[in-house]
């Protein structure tokens, strides 16, 4: 690990191959490898994403990284394998499953690749359990869903969880999954365009309305994807519901504004008004280089919005790029 590079947060794998998961009433995701090079995530008998041999092959990785200036990255699970729809038993075998393979993917670049774990989420004792057993094997943080069915993440078992892991010192990154649909959503993939960002902006306003961050440990070190999806733009308005409907939202100690500080987001945002509202909101100490790597959604070459923009000062961008990702990684 060299000290100039940058340490992108936010980025995903997929093993080459898993055990059969099991039968269930829901798709049951598999890998229909096309070639050495080439597969397709599938959801039963229906394809769900084409990935290629940089979600698993670490030397491909690394070489893309070194093109784009990336010392380190953190590889977190793809959503879609979490599982939280199944038993705590079955969740756990998955889950085990998949962060097992994500060690072998990282063995061979341990200074590089930063490994993330998953837990069952739909229950508090089994997602600990897994949380330990995966810390004690190599990962280094735990990436979780932004809610479990109707749970968001001021359910008390998932705030449990955020405490367990607290107390751990484990980091935490948050990423959403699961959106809602509809016909109206079914267009131009708005789920991600609009269903994605909606969900991450409710889940940080559950952590703060739900009151979580009033009594849960301060040193939880827990980041958002997507720049934390719509959340920077409309902290005025939460605050002013706060005030004129208190009878209403008035369940945290303090308004919205109050909890900035308490939590990370990645950069992936795309556009430089956008990353500067950001830093502006959040605090250039609290963001992080996201990029959605290596799916076609994120950002290539990483940082490329970090590194171009004309509104940020050379202390944010280094602070950006590198320095607080080692607080939040506990580098």
């Amino acid at each position: 690990m060299t000290a100039s590079g940058s340490i992108d947060v936010h980025t995903h794998y997929v093993p080459r191959g898993w055990p059969d998961l099991g039968t269930v009433d829901e798709p049951v995701p598999w890998l229909r490898v096309d070639s050495e090079r080439e597969a397709m995530i599938m959801m039963g008998s229906q394809e769900f994403r084409a990935i290629r041999d940089n979600c698993w092959d670490a030397e491909v990785r690394v070489a893309e990284m070194d093109a784009d200036g990336v010392d380190v990255q953190v590889l977190s699970p793809t959503p879609a394998f979490f599982s939280y729809g199944r038993s705590a038993v079955q969740g756990a075998k998955i889950s085990a499953i998949f962060n097992d393979l994500a060690l072998d993917i990282c063995a061979p670049a341990p200074r590089r690749l930063l490994p993330f774990c998953q837990v069952p989420l739909q229950d508090t004792d089994a997602a600990c359990r897994e949380l330990e057993r995966s810390i004690a094997n190599g990962h280094r943080g735990v990436e979780i869903g932004n809610h479990v069915g109707d749970r968001d993440l001021d359910s008390a078992g998932i705030v449990t969880f955020l405490q367990h892991a607290a107390s751990l010192d484990v980091p935490v990154f948050v990423h959403p999954w699961d959106m809602a649909k509809s016909a109206r959503l079914d267009r131009w993939m708005a789920q991600w365009l609009t269903g994605m960002p909606a969900e991450t902006h409710l889940s940080i306003l559950a952590l703060i309305l739900g009151g979580v961050f009033d009594r849960i440990d301060p040193g939880l070190r827990i980041c958002f994807a997507h720049g934390g999806g719509s959340f920077a733009f409309w902290v005025g308005r939460m605050d002013n519901a706060w005030h004129q409907r208190h009878d209403v939202i008035g369940t945290s100690e303090h308004p919205p504004s109050h909890y900035l500080g308490r939590f990370y987001t990645d950069s992936v945002v795309f556009d430089h008004r956008a990353l500067r509202l950001l830093v502006d909101t959040v605090g250039a100490d609290r963001v992080l280089l996201g990029s959605d790597y290596p799916y076609p959604l994120g950002e290539r070459p990483a940082g490329r919005v970090v590194h171009t923009s004309p509104h940020l000062g050379d202390g944010e961008r280094r602070a950006i790029l590198r320095g607080n990702a080692e607080t939040f990684l506990g580098l």
